[in-house]
């Protein structure tokens, strides 16, 4: 049943029904209250992402001069991928010559919403991010700044009451600033509800080897730079002392739980176990921790953060494989959910967005194949795609076009509260700038 025929079916049905009912998720709701799907996930793509190589699939037409279009993203959009110059692969050379084997049998445009051109607030990555995560507009914070308005992860626990294991928050990348919005310093929000967050490169690298791996205990006086370190990529997940570090509310058994996983992990990591993409290394080993994360805890919401289309502003020919391969990532994220991971199979609802777009205009810098890059700055920046699969979500529509924008990603907040059944919750707070959802726009 798909979401207008839903909640029409629902609307009629609530003259019967006067009393409240428990969903899956322990939540008590009025009457009036509907959950479209258990779990969500949110991946971002960040960096910056050109509608013209994207959603527009005008590939090095747009964008170099060179009479060659077609689609490199063709896991979650439709049509072919172009025939001439080819530059992204798995083979890492400069041509680039090889593509990615598609993954998905159904694309994800046809098996939910494209939104094909929305608005976005901000052109910068983390204000671009804050404003996907807060629904709030981002002016004056800088990177190294805890958002002031609360974020989807403290709305979702704070109003459903779901415990901390059961929201998580993924990525690397950004100047260190990405593990900043795991919560907000808003007095009626904050620690207490914030996410999990874990950057697997650093986590399950270098530091995570030496600091974590035999989930050592260190003295409070003489260690406590491998503290600060640990802190990093996992907030009060583990017991600290010394420097009060914020409590996110994980009970502990939790914590129990928590580290028990990372120990895992490691061993897996260590045996080349872990479920990453069949094409992986670098970034997308995010995608494969996200996929272990999901299968241990079944969260409410995931949120998973892909940085490495960044390159652009200074390499595009990286900027086209990196994104080819974060649709490969993608595909692969939502093939183990549906396949591998039972409890969420059928029952997960997933959203896509960059953070950002970028420039029309190029800079001067060129790649080796002598293609020029990109910045973010100006009107093009602010156009984005965004897209959204799962239960009760739409199938095969497009929504929007070229001159036509329809959304922004102020939206992206209220959507996940709505799916998840939270959104008059989230509303009557009166902390997001836009209380409109996605499908109010459709």
């Amino acid at each position: 049943m798909k979401r207008r025929e839903f909640i029409q079916k629902s609307i009629l049905g609530t003259a019967a029904i006067s009393t409240p009912f428990i969903l899956p998720s322990g939540r008590l709701f009025a009457s009036s209250g509907y959950q479209m799907a258990e779990h969500v996930v949110l991946v971002a793509f960040a960096g910056g992402v050109r509608q013209q190589e994207s959603v527009l699939k005008r590939y090095l037409g747009d964008s170099q001069n060179y009479p060659s279009e077609g689609n490199i993203l063709y896991n979650m959009l439709n049509g072919d991928a172009p025939t001439d110059k080819i530059v992204y692969g798995t083979d890492g050379v400069v041509d680039g010559d090889t593509p990615i084997p598609q993954i998905l049998n159904q694309t994800l445009e046809t098996q939910g919403t494209l939104f094909r051109e929305m608005t976005a607030s901000h052109a910068g990555h983390y204000g671009g991010l804050n404003s996907l995560l807060t629904g709030n507009y981002q002016y004056t914070q800088g990177l190294n700044s805890k958002s002031t308005m609360p974020t989807i992860f403290e709305y979702i626990r704070r109003h459903m009451g779901v415990p901390a294991s059961k929201v998580w928050y993924i990525g690397n990348g950004i100047g260190n600033s990405i593990p900043l919005l795991d919560y907000s310093i808003h007095p009626d929000y904050g620690a207490q509800y914030g996410a999990n967050f874990l950057a697997p490169t650093i986590t399950f690298g270098p530091d995570g080897e030496e600091h974590l791996k035999n989930a050592k205990v260190y003295h409070p006086e003489d260690e406590l730079e491998p503290m600060y370190k640990m802190k990093y990529f996992l907030d009060n997940v583990w017991s600290s002392q010394g420097k009060t570090l914020p409590n996110i509310g994980n009970t502990e058994e939790e914590k129990y739980e928590i580290k028990e996983f990372f120990k895992e992990m490691f061993d897996k990591t260590q045996n080349g176990l872990i479920a990453h993409p069949p094409v992986n290394g670098g970034e997308l080993n995010s995608i494969g921790y996200a996929c272990e994360v999901m299968k241990r805890f079944k969260p409410t919401l995931t949120v998973v953060y892909l940085s490495s289309v960044d390159v652009c502003h200074s390499n595009f020919t990286r900027y086209l494989q990196n994104l080819h391969r974060a649709d490969h990532g993608v595909a692969h994220l939502w093939d183990y959910i549906q396949n591998q991971i039972p409890e969420m199979a059928g029952n997960t609802a997933i959203l896509l967005a960059p953070d950002q777009g970028r420039n029309l205009e190029s800079n001067n810098i060129k790649d080796a194949n002598g293609f020029l890059a990109f910045d973010h700055s100006d009107a093009n920046t602010r156009r984005v795609f965004g897209m959204m699969a799962g239960p009760n979500i739409d199938s095969n529509l497009s929504v929007g076009s070229e001159g036509n924008s329809k959304g922004d990603l102020l939206n992206i907040t209220p959507t996940i509260a709505e799916i998840l059944g939270c959104k008059n919750d989230v509303v009557s707070a009166g902390l997001i700038a836009d209380s409109n959802s996605l499908f109010q726009l459709i």
